[in-house]
Order: C-alpha cells, then sequence, then structure tokens
C-alpha cells in the first residue's frame, strides 16, 4: 500500500503534519484529545523522581500518546535515540536515565519543534542531548549507533512504516531495544489512497 502514495500525496503528508506541529511547538494544549504536559505525563505513569529533574515548563510540552518507559528503563551509559522527538520531553527523560557520559539523540522533521526541543534542554541544564533534523524513513546515522530507540506516537504519522522500521532496527547495536508507544486504527483502513493521504494532511 505504501507504494501506492506519490511523491505529491507524501508531499501533502508532510506539510499537513509540519504544520499542525509548528503550532504544538507554540503549546500543545487544545491541539489533542488527549491530556498533554504534567497531567498527561502522571495518567501514563512516568516516574515521578525522574520528572522532578525537569521544569514544570518543560513538562508543560509533552504529547505523547503513551509511555515508552513502561516497557523498561534505559540503563547508565547507554546510548538512546529518539525518533519524532517533538519538543524532547522524552528525549530529556530518557538522557536523565542514561545519565551524564551517555549520547542522547533527538531527531525531528519540524523546524519549530527542533527548536522548542533545543530551547527546552537549555531549561533542563542537561548537557548530554542533541538534537537534529531527520525523518524516520532516513535515520541519518551508521549502523549500530544506539543502544535503545524510543518514539512516541509518531510510527502512526509515518507512510512508509515498514522502511522505518528497518531504519530503527539498522542503527540499532544487534543487542538493542525498540521501545515504542503509538496509536494502532482499531477499523479497516480506508479504501482509497485519496482518504488516507486527506486523514494525514487534515
Amino acid at each position: 500500500m505504501v507504494n501506492l502514495f506519490t511523491h505529491e500525496d507524501r508531499k501533502r503528508i508532510k506539510e499537513g503534519i509540519s504544520g499542525k506541529y509548528r503550532k504544538v511547538a507554540l503549546s500543545p494544549e487544545g491541539n489533542f484529545e488527549y491530556p498533554t504536559g504534567r497531567d498527561g505525563l502522571e495518567r501514563l505513569r512516568y516516574d515521578f523522581e525522574i520528572l522532578k529533574g525537569l521544569p514544570e515548563e518543560v513538562l508543560a510540552y509533552y504529547c505523547g500518546v503513551g509511555n515508552p518507559f513502561s516497557l523498561g528503563p534505559i540503563r547508565n551509559g547507554e546510548t538512546v535515540l529518539d525518533v519524532g522527538c517533538g519538543a524532547g520531553v522524552d528525549t530529556l527523560v530518557a538522557a536523565i536515565m542514561a545519565g551524564p557520559d551517555a549520547r542522547v539523540v533527538g531527531i525531528d522533521l519540524t523546524a519549530e519543534m527542533l527548536e522548542r526541543a533545543r530551547e527546552n534542554s537549555r531549561k533542563s541544564t542537561l548537557d548530554n542531548v542533541t538534537f537534529q533534523e531527520g525523518s524516520a524513513e532516513e535515520l541519518p546515522f551508521p549502523e549500530a549507533s544506539f543502544d535503545v530507540v524510543v518514539s512516541n506516537g509518531v510510527f502512526n504519522l509515518v507512510p512508509d512504516k515498514p522502511r522505518a522500521l528497518k531504519e530503527v532496527f539498522r542503527v540499532l547495536n544487534p543487542n538493542g531495544r525498540f521501545m515504542i508507544a503509538d496509536q494502532v486504527l482499531a477499523s479497516a483502513t480506508p479504501a482509497d489512497t485519496r482518504s488516507m493521504v486527506d486523514n494525514w494532511a487534515g
């Protein structure tokens, strides 16, 4: 089904998603049908002790759909990639877990979200985190670069999911872990490509 998307379809999907997240970079409040900010973090049972390490104004930008860290902790010294990092809250949580000597990277497609993530990182005073532009479908890293890849509410937005998954496992170490939280479609996918593109781009 992925091959049905034309260049124009993919461009429209990207523009629609980027348009939404430019607004989210200003404030996630009112842009989602689920709790965001500290309320979302608490409902999803993020570790309160770790959240204490981040300013409230940073936590306010959380807009994940689940808690990828419920699948297990990040261990001290592990290298971590956050795919679709958004405002960087999960990236910063991973950085606290991994410790000051670890390397943690967040990537996102939306420039405004990356700028928000960098600002949140500066407010956190963590210095083991970097952010850069990148796509889940073409991760800008060599093979076996990370011990852990996390992703929260991103793969449902990716047109070519098989390619993105292949990229995740390419950049993971042989014994690495992929910790993902996401939304899933409970009903049948639309029969026509146009409806699918409209859904993404809307």
